[in-house]
């Protein structure tokens, strides 16, 4: 068994929390079932199912933190592996920004766990890559692609009377589709609650579409374009750039977010008006566990208000040292947009670079966040509010901080998953891009 109850999981928790003789202890159990199927040059390579249960114990004596972790739960495993994390807890250095475990919280759980994708079979994976590969075949066009889904629990509990429990859901699909002489490629993904509402035969459609127009690009001067970033470009853009509202990295000198002679700039005016960010646990489209992972409560906030800096996360360390409120970071970004789709932008477009989504993003300087990398799986040329002809890919130097201070229109937002972010983005019409120089990557 690798998906516990409340009832189950906090029965170990209790136990493992009892057998501590440390100053304090916190104990994490997980587990999860994960099923992938993976297929590339229009054949099924690999499919599997993957369970686990993990159990992590901390203790503390003192400033002294020791943690052990086993994936076996008898009365003698328990006891080990918090024998196991008290000795290592002697053994320890001080740590000097020790905070004590939290005391009793309530979470409001959050709708994170859906029972059509939890309910996944292998036989339906092996539908995806039929309904992903076959149109594929038809038109002499080559998919490549990975589907990851997964049910997954999570339960923690510790000395001071703190417990939480929540389980969740995942589902991640991708598909490449290139032209057989590898010229042309298209991508689509997909991030979802609910594998009900996922048809592959309908989004693959997308990445062939993208893929057959790619071929014959044309390459275009580097320069600063009228740019449309679908919502996959402006994820791999804008999720770099929220790793940096973090309260202590501002105060310490070390962020865009950095005020020049010390502190931070919260409240100050750094995007164009129409930029508006929350974070939001329970919001039905992008929902996320309701405690971080120093197990605070998350809060429904703006991050972002009318283009003002509007919070920045403190941990209870960073909290405690500046006289600060500390609350759960967030786990989720919910951007406001507009009631257009890309089409629609493309639409209202007279020139412009239409940019299906980026790639090897690397950090050039984190005092601005400008970022370089890569655009990928469909570059287009626009003229006169249509798709006029493919273009080569290319490198940019772009500052998402400058991006959206040159939004002309906002789209619809989408759902986008990047990493361990769930998001809802809108498709962006730019002003004044910078593609640096052509790329030969297809």
């Amino acid at each position: 068994m690798t998906i516990f109850t409340e009832e189950q999981a906090r029965a170990i928790l209790d136990k493992v929390v009892a057998l501590s003789t440390a100053d304090e202890c916190t104990a994490t159990l997980s587990g999860s079932v994960e099923g992938n199927i993976r297929f590339a040059r229009n054949s099924v390579s690999t499919s599997g199912e993957v369970a686990n249960a993990e159990l992590a114990v901390q203790v503390a004596f003192g400033k002294r933190v020791g943690t052990a972790t086993i994936n076996e739960f008898s009365d003698e495993a328990l006891e080990r592996v918090v024998r196991r994390a008290e000795d290592l807890a002697r053994l320890a250095p001080e740590n000097a920004e020790f905070m004590p475990a939290i005391g009793p919280q309530q979470y409001r759980p959050s709708p994170t766990f859906s029972e059509s994708t939890a309910a996944i079979t292998p036989d339906f994976r092996a539908g995806v890559a039929a309904d992903s590969i076959a149109p594929c075949r038809q038109q002499n066009l080559v998919a490549a692609g990975f589907l990851e889904d997964g049910q997954s629990f999570t339960a923690f509990a510790n000395s001071n009377g703190n417990f939480g429990y929540q389980r969740g859901t995942s589902f991640d699909y991708t598909c490449t589709v290139r032209t057989e002489d590898g010229q042309g490629s298209g991508w689509v993904g997909r991030n979802l609650r609910h594998a009900s509402d996922f048809d592959a035969s309908r989004d693959v459609a997308v990445a062939m579409r993208k893929a057959s127009s790619s071929a014959g690009a044309r390459a275009l001067e580097p320069g600063k374009y009228t740019v449309i970033l679908e919502p996959a470009a402006v994820a791999g853009l804008v999720s770099f750039m929220m790793r940096f509202f973090d309260a202590r990295s501002a105060d310490e000198g070390r962020s865009f977010l950095s005020r020049r002679g010390g502190g931070n700039r919260l409240g100050e005016q750094l995007f164009d008006p129409r930029v508006n960010v929350i974070a939001d646990p329970w919001n039905e489209d992008v929902p996320v566990m309701p405690w971080d992972g120093e197990g605070m409560p998350r809060e429904r906030m703006p991050i972002i208000e009318n283009g003002k800096v509007a919070v920045l996360n403190y941990s209870r360390y960073w909290a405690q040292q500046q006289g600060q409120r500390a609350v759960g970071s967030p786990g989720n970004m919910i951007m406001s947009g507009g009631d257009k789709s890309t089409g629609e932008l493309i639409a209202g477009t007279d020139r412009g670079v239409l940019v299906t989504r980026t790639w090897y993003i690397r950090m050039v300087d984190p005092q601005t966040v400008l970022l370089t990398g890569l655009t990928r799986d469909g570059t287009f040329y626009i003229e006169d509010g249509q798709i006029r002809y493919p273009i080569k890919n290319f490198r940019f130097n772009e500052s998402p901080v400058i991006m959206l201070n040159n939004i002309d229109e906002l789209g619809r937002p989408v759902r986008v998953g990047e990493g361990r972010m769930q998001m809802m983005l809108p498709p962006m019409r730019l002003r004044d891009f910078t593609f640096t120089s052509l790329s030969d990557a297809v």
